[in-house]
């Protein structure tokens, strides 16, 4: 089953066209990114997909997983296993993060018909993403990304990632604001929470670094609200060295 297919998909933001027919297919096991000028319609095309109030569908149509995604609220999109990961990871002053984690996580279960987590054993599952992204448990304990860096609320939403174990993730702009440490744990997470036969990933990025950590199958470049070119990892540096305009041209 093709994991995600969209077709000719148009959106607006603010009475604004955005994306202009934009088509993709992703499989399971596949990593895909894309690569874009700003407002080429990158971060519209994630927070179109993930269900975000003022992005209208204008035309096309997108499947997840054999399922209509339009006929999905957000949270059932989310349920349904889409998860969408942010530039600017949001703070939620007085909201314990393992508490949020915690919630999140059984109410995507009951959706599921699945057996919500005892305290011990979400604990055990958050210890355990944690490690993978070198991140101390007692940063979880306190309030969603308050008080946190960049890379730490890049890492802790990687975490999250982890916890909810999504089918599909779409990652927007995870590299931003990361220093190389902090990228490379980011990458190395990525890799052991979704390089899976069974899951896929559509990177967001403006940069080819993300890519030395995360090689992708496919690199797709974005211009003008649609995927005018698409290529292997090495389209990436090409993209590096020579721009988009060049390359897209």
């Amino acid at each position: 089953m093709i994991m995600l297919n969209i077709e000719n998909l148009s959106a607006t933001v603010a009475d604004k066209q955005i994306l202009k027919g934009l088509s993709l297919t992703i499989n399971p096991g596949e990593i895909h990114a894309i690569m874009g000028p700003n407002g080429a319609g990158k971060s519209t095309l994630g927070y179109t997909l993930g269900g975000r109030p003022g992005y209208e569908v204008t035309g096309g149509s997108v499947s997840f997983a054999g399922e209509d995604l339009f006929a999905l609220e957000p949270h059932e999109r989310a349920a349904a296993g889409l998860f969408l990961g942010f530039q600017y990871p949001v703070e939620i002053p007085g909201v314990s993060f393992v508490q949020f984690l915690r919630e999140a996580a059984n109410a995507q279960r009951k959706v599921r018909g699945e057996a919500p987590l005892s305290g011990g054993e979400f604990l055990k599952l958050a210890k355990e993403k944690a490690g993978l992204l070198r991140m101390d448990m007692d940063m979880l304990k306190r309030p969603v990304n308050v008080g946190f860096s960049g890379g730490e609320k890049k890492r802790a939403e990687m975490v999250q990632m982890g916890i909810l174990d999504p089918k599909l993730a779409i990652l927007d702009e995870t590299d931003s604001g990361l220093d190389i440490d902090a990228l490379r744990i980011c990458g190395e997470g990525i890799n052991a929470i979704m390089r899976k036969p069974d899951k896929a990933v559509l990177l967001i990025t403006h940069y080819q670094r993300l890519l030395d950590y995360v090689k992708p199958d496919f690199v797709h470049v974005l211009a003008g609200g649609r995927i005018v070119r698409t290529g292997g990892p090495e389209l990436a540096l090409e993209l590096e060295e020579q721009g988009y305009e060049a390359v897209a041209a």
